[in-house]
């Protein structure tokens, strides 16, 4: 294992040890609002200061750029950046749903080198190297073999802060529903792509997220055969927010059923 993916790991560990005892008590957190139907707990900041602790004393001069914290005092033009995400489905955590995720990465430059995304529910932790393939809990991992939509499980998530798009996403989600074998919307974007990676879903498409909710789950699914991009099939994903994943046929199905929808406000 590379060594900053092993930082990496030890971070991600570390963190879900707080939220799972976190998740013992539920009843007696304290739940902000940032903005409309996006929480953030004392658990969120505690799991990213625990995980920025680690990556800060292995690489100090390395860039961070988290949820809680943004920049974290350090420079967005570094060489290298963390992309953190230290509880990725707050609302699936506050509500009692054991689907969430710790969600940690490696930019160099911009490109993705390394990727964690762990699972503490169910002790599954996501691991890939750029070149060095996909793992999870040490098994190497591909995406599924499906080849036609019709047969497929795509992953998705509702609009639930932003509503500018919703007609567009709804039209694609009507004729996604109609194209395929079903539709999921799990709640955390980083597992639902490590899903992909894995092959149990074979797509996942979705509008504005943030950077952390993509960066370790697109290495993931590159890493495991796959494709990602945005809606255009480009690679800036990390810049709009907008992004599709999966195997290379469904990737290529994928796009052919949303390009179609897009308004030019999305194809930018």
């Amino acid at each position: 294992m590379h060594p900053t993916l092993n930082i990496a790991v030890k971070a991600a560990r570390r963190a879900g040890q707080i939220i799972n005892r976190a998740s013992l008590d539920i009843d007696s957190l304290n739940v902000g609002v940032k903005q409309q139907s996006d929480y953030v707990t004392e658990v969120d900041r505690a799991a990213e200061a625990a995980i920025i602790a680690v990556l800060r004393e292995a690489y100090p001069t390395y860039g961070i750029l988290a949820e809680e914290s943004g920049l974290a005092g350090t420079d967005a033009a570094a060489e290298f950046q963390w992309i953190i995400d230290p509880l990725d489905g707050t609302t699936n955590f506050i509500h009692g749903v054991p689907q969430y995720a710790i969600s940690i990465g490696l930019a160099k430059q911009g490109v993705m080198q390394q990727a964690v995304v762990y699972d503490a529910n169910r002790n599954e932790i996501f691991t890939a190297s750029k070149g060095g393939g996909a793992f999870v809990n040490g098994k190497r991992i591909r995406v599924a073999k499906r080849t036609r939509l019709d047969e497929t499980l795509i992953g998705t998530g509702f609009p639930y802060r932003m509503f500018d798009h919703i007609d567009t996403y709804l039209a694609i989600f009507r004729e996604l529903a109609q194209k395929t074998a079903g539709m999921r919307r799990p709640g955390a974007a980083s597992l639902d792509l490590a899903w992909v990676a894995c092959g149990r879903m074979d797509g996942f498409w979705e509008l504005g997220l943030s950077p952390w909710d993509m960066a370790a789950g697109s290495l993931l699914i590159t890493e495991a055969g796959g494709l990602v991009g945005d809606l255009s099939g480009e690679s800036n994903f990390i810049q709009t927010g907008n992004i599709i994943g999966g195997n290379p046929k469904i990737f290529s199905q994928l796009l052919q059923v949303i390009t179609p929808h897009l308004t030019p406000a999305l194809r930018a």
